[in-house]
């Protein structure tokens, strides 16, 4: 018996990951051409503006130039998104046969605060794999063009981060406030998607394989808006963090020492630059993400 279980359990873990590796792809295909524009934007003075960039870069490049770069982040945010998805189902199951146990089988059902923790959790499972590969891609996206270079590809960032000192303070600086932004940004994630789907079902007497596509791409979008606007400060913080020098050239010496310097330099707003795009982004990246997670799994199961 003990096996059966065992084994049923393997099965909805394997699920769960592939599912979110899927949510991944789909999420990098989305917002990729966002993150090019964000990255031309911040590299170079040759565009006045998000519009501009965007039809420049049609114009003289093409359409398939907004999808240039796009294999490593496909390859690190589809695993991400593969251990966000997995850790949460796996939290929830955990959640749901506590709940049944403490309430002699009447109800499994998560109470939100319980759905938080196991967004929260997801989070926390998934710093380890997001922390060096945002850090990567953030000196990617703000090194200097041509001779001014300092990467000659992802390995070589890799390679070097992890020489500046060690790994432990170079690939993974920012490491410390990315498990907090982690752990709030899919604790509201998760919670702020879960609550709207069961809203729905129960409204309308109807189960959570009913609800139509369209409703879950318009609910995964507004929880993508709610994860950016509660763990936003985290994110500016991490973003300083990563950009900052090495050695003499270090500007923050710790997260708490980042959080005061902005707060002293910027005030309150200094937390918040930058949030316009980054709502503008988070909605359809997030529709489809748990659009195409709900669609895998109903597919598979």
């Amino acid at each position: 018996m003990a096996e059966v279980v065992a084994a049923e359990e393997s099965s909805k873990a394997l699920k769960d990951l592939f599912a979110g590796a899927v949510g991944g792809i789909a999420q990098v295909l989305i917002g990729q051409p966002f993150d090019i524009v964000k990255v031309r934007l911040q590299t170079t003075s040759q565009y006045t503006g998000a519009l501009d960039a965007v039809t420049k870069i049609l114009a003289n490049e093409g359409a398939l130039a907004f999808y240039k770069g796009t294999t490593t982040p496909l390859i690190g945010i589809g695993a991400c998104v593969s251990v966000q998805f997995g850790a949460f189902n796996y939290a929830r199951r955990a959640f749901e046969a506590q709940n049944a146990r403490s309430r002699h089988g009447a109800d499994s059902t998560l109470t939100y605060g319980q759905y938080y923790l196991a967004g929260a959790l997801a989070g926390l499972a998934n710093t380890p794999l997001s922390s060096p590969i945002e850090h990567v891609r953030i000196r990617m996206q703000t090194q200097p063009h041509g001779a001014g270079r300092l990467y000659q590809g992802p390995l070589d960032c890799i390679r070097k981060l992890s020489r500046s000192p060690s790994v432990a303070m170079g690939l993974y600086r920012g490491t410390s406030v990315t498990w907090l932004r982690e752990a709030q940004a899919y604790g509201c994630w998760f919670l702020s998607f879960e609550y709207m789907m069961q809203s729905d079902a129960k409204r309308n007497s109807i189960t959570r394989k009913e609800i139509p596509t369209w409703k879950i791409a318009a609910y995964g979008g507004l929880a993508g808006e709610v994860l950016w606007i509660a763990s936003y400060p985290f994110d500016v913080i991490k973003s300083k963090m990563q950009t900052d020098g090495f050695g003499p050239n270090q500007r923050y010496k710790t997260m708490r020492d980042a959080f005061a310097q902005t707060w002293r330099q910027e005030g309150a707003m200094g937390f918040w630059r930058g949030i316009g795009p980054t709502l503008l982004r988070a909605m359809p990246v997030s529709a489809g993400t748990f659009a195409t997670v709900e669609w895998t799994m109903r597919l598979i199961s």
